[in-house]
């Protein structure tokens, strides 16, 4: 048995949550979810084990996070709130319910910020001055630099009938300022807008010739702030506040009415800086009456106001960490080792002739998958190269192969999504790139993103053209192949790279999808397949035989998956979900899902990998896949999963990639049936860290110590 030792004790809930009504019961919230993740993530910057700097980074993490909620799912309750419904997924009380959570976490981290992090960092000689700590020299160092490098790019603009609120960008740092007394004109006009522009840096490192002990710094925030009255010469300035205002970030292109997808969603990107107005920041010291100003002019209710007890862009603060770079305040480099399946110097298409190879990133590096592309368009044999691109990045080398690859005359087809969110301007200028050189750039089906990670490599081999594959659970993207955890499967199997091939061809024509044998397609098949796999383990589990699923991913919001697995763990089958972010199925409901445990795991590394295994009876499945298990990723986009056959393999992935992360006790949160989460916790034992124990496992010095 693969599984053998892999069960947990089963933890039931100890009363009835609010969620239960009768028998029957909802989800829980999905946006309250998301949010309950990035308190999980904050809690890291709350840790006084991991290392000052990256306790920084995490708290910058949350904010970033949660900006892009607002920029993509706060609209939704807006919306709801402007037309006063009051039932429904969204209505007035879930935008209520869902702003008072964000602000409840947001004053979490600017508490953290300024009563734990600001007195830790000062503590490592590394200060951030506001314009009162400033001493008289480095207060003239601050104004010099403020004439030269700040005014100069700043514009005032005072409002009257010919100057109105100016075009505000999202998440740009602003400024509002009450003037008292009259301009050259004689106006009494009596408020300015100051608008920030992104070139300049938010953190300033002072010299060490005015910085005393350590290391100093300033906002640029805290610059402008002290030298407003330069920027309006005979006026006073009275009350202020920086601001900053989160708009609907969403691209929305009718791909039925546009010809060119690309240019459409050009001219897309123009406006999006510019969306619905969805959460206005501003200083905690903001008067009321410039604060309902500001909401006037960006038609926000009340509710949408959030005060922040220091720089409203926290995400800024990713500076700090990098001007410091004191290696003693950050975590341990991490060097992960060449994959230990592939040859380094030899041939991996000869390998991969011997068998399936798996690379388990970060741990392993992305390396191995450039390798094989780069052996792909060196190799005078090989004809055609094809590959789905999703999120590459900025890191030029793949995209280089690529060009490399049509300049040697190879058959080159990218299947280039672009609508991938925050992504679609690196995407496009990719896209014109490869299409620069003379390779085939598609852009997937009308309606749906290709969110399938796959490359595939046609080679001739004597008088047969034969195929060799590569599959993955993460993006074809170097840097973030260091941070994320992700599965990368190589393979020659002739009936998975037919299949392979067979999708190339549908997204790249408006044939219909051919016939399947190993892969399974979404939106085609894959819901099916996964809810026929769970009910199968539900159907054992009724007839007394051995049932278990445990799967890995990163979301868990789809009702027809969860409802599936809702009725398997009814009929006995013992559940265990590993969902790093959000999860909508209440776990340990009594007489409900007692049988189903859920939980999260937090790290150094962003969990990112998808495994899904089945147990029915004697048969075990292990499938890996590029979806989560969300409606969208069901419905609504192109996506991969495929079953890993080999023995060795399927215990590797049971061993590395689900019983680590189900015996995690340092970074492992359970989920109660009423969404709340709690650490999971060992007295008396010393905690144990999935993510530990497969660095210890992959770092080059300890496989040369064996």
């Amino acid at each position: 048995m693969l599984f053998a030792n892999g069960c947990l004790q089963v933890i039931n809930s100890t009363s009835l949550p609010s969620v239960l009504a009768g028998s029957d019961f909802d989800l829980l919230d999905r946006d309250g979810s998301i949010l309950a993740f990035n308190e999980r993530v904050l809690d890291w910057a709350k840790r006084p084990e991991v290392p000052l700097l990256e306790r920084l980074r995490y708290l910058c993490i949350v904010s970033s996070n949660l900006d892009e909620f607002f920029e993509v799912r706060a609209d939704l309750h807006m919306a709801a709130f402007r037309n006063q419904d009051t039932k429904g997924q969204y209505s007035t009380k879930t935008f209520e319910t869902v702003y008072q959570s964000a602000r409840n976490l947001v004053n979490e981290q600017y508490s953290l910020y300024n009563d734990v992090l600001l007195p830790s960092l000062e503590q490592e000689g590394l200060r951030i001055l506001s314009h009162g700590d400033r001493n008289a020299a480095q207060k003239k160092w601050v104004h010099d630099y403020f004439r030269r490098e700040v005014k100069p790019l700043l514009v005032p603009v005072g409002l009257d009938p010919a100057h109105p609120f100016p075009q505000v960008a999202n998440k740009s740092l602003n400024f509002i300022v009450q003037l008292s007394g009259k301009d050259a004109f004689g106006r009494s006009n009596d408020i300015a807008i100051v608008k920030v522009p992104r070139v300049l840096p938010r953190v300033i490192p002072l010299p060490a010739k005015v910085a005393g002990k350590g290391m100093a710094f300033v906002l640029l925030s805290s610059v402008i702030r002290a030298h407003l009255e330069d920027l309006f010469p005979g006026r006073h300035v009275g009350q202020f506040s920086q601001f900053r205002v989160t708009r609907n970030s969403d691209l929305s292109v009718d791909e039925e009415e546009v010809e060119n997808l690309r240019t459409a969603l050009r001219k897309g990107l123009q406006h999006r800086q510019y969306g619905q107005a969805l959460r206005l920041e501003v200083s905690d010291s903001c008067s009321n009456h410039l604060s309902e100003f500001l909401l006037n002019q960006f038609n926000l209710p009340p509710s949408a106001l959030f005060r922040a007890a220091g720089p409203v862009n926290l995400v800024r603060l990713n500076q700090l960490i990098d001007l410091v770079n004191d290696a003693s305040l950050l975590f341990p480099p991490y060097q992960s080792s060449y994959p230990k399946q592939l040859p380094q110097g030899g041939s991996i298409f000869a390998r991969m002739q011997q068998g399936d190879v798996l690379i388990h990133q970060p741990f392993e590096s992305f390396d191995g998958v450039l390798a094989f592309l780069k052996e792909a368009v060196e190799d005078p044999h090989v004809l055609a190269i094809k590959q789905t691109i999703y999120r590459t990045g900025s890191d030029p080398a793949m995209m280089n192969l690529l060009r490399e690859a049509v300049r040697r005359g190879k058959e080159v087809t990218a299947v280039v999504e672009l609508k991938a969110r925050f992504d679609e301007e690196a995407n496009i200028n990719w896209a014109e790139q490869l299409e620069s050189v003379g390779a085939q750039v598609v852009y997937g089906v009308v309606g749906l993103k290709t969110h399938a990670k796959m490359l595939l490599v046609t080679r001739r081999e004597g008088r047969v053209l034969k195929r060799y594959g590569h599959l993955s659970t993460g993006n074809y993207n170097p840097r973030t192949a260091k941070l994320y955890t992700d599965l990368s499967y190589l393979t020659c199997d002739p009936r998975m790279t037919a299949d392979m091939d067979t999708l190339f061809v549908h997204l790249a024509s408006p044939s219909r999808l051919g016939r399947m044998n190993k892969l399974w397609a979404a939106p085609f098949q894959l819901q099916k397949k996964m809810v026929e796999k769970i009910e199968a383990v539900g159907e054992a589990a009724a007839k007394g035989l051995p049932a278990r699923i445990v799967a890995k991913m990163n979301s868990l919001t789809d009702p027809v998956l969860i409802k599936a697995l809702i009725a398997a763990g009814q009929q006995g089958a013992q559940i265990d979900l590993i969902v790093r972010g959000a999860c909508m199925l209440p776990a340990g409901l009594p007489g409900q899902t007692d049988n189903i445990r859920v939980r999260s795991i937090i790290g150094r590394f962003l969990e990112h990998s998808r495994v899904f295994f089945f147990e029915a009876g004697d048969v075990q499945d292990i499938y890996l896949a590029s979806a989560d298990w969300m409606t969208r990723n069901m419905t609504r986009r192109v996506e991969l999963a495929w079953p890993v056959m080999a023995l060795e393999l399927r215990q590797r992935i049971i061993d590395e990639c689900l019983l680590a992360y189900l015996h995690d006790t340092r970074n492992a949160w359970t989920l109660e049936a009423d969404g709340k989460y709690h650490r999971v916790e060992k007295k008396g034992q010393k905690p144990q860290s999935a993510q530990a124990l497969l660095m210890q496992k992959y770092s080059p010095s300890h496989s040369k110590s064996k």
